[in-house]
């Protein structure tokens, strides 16, 4: 029965939000980061084009380039 009321209290504690590099809570003047050290590390991704979506051309044939 202890167990039920564990879980009942965990699913009403609302979560920290976390930082998506580090993983540590929060911090509302870096937000969604926790500290300044974080913003920057991923401004320096942007910047170094770490964050791509990698894509196909429509249309590209590989078998057209043997002929």
């Amino acid at each position: 029965m202890s167990e039920d009321r564990s879980r009942d209290q965990d699913q009403e504690r609302p979560r920290t939000p976390r930082c998506p590099l580090c993983g540590k809570p929060r911090v509302q003047r870096f937000r969604p980061f926790c500290s300044a050290r974080c913003r920057d590390v991923d401004l320096g991704r942007w910047f170094a084009a770490s964050y791509a979506v990698p894509a196909v051309e429509p249309g590209y044939d590989e078998d057209a380039d043997e002929d």
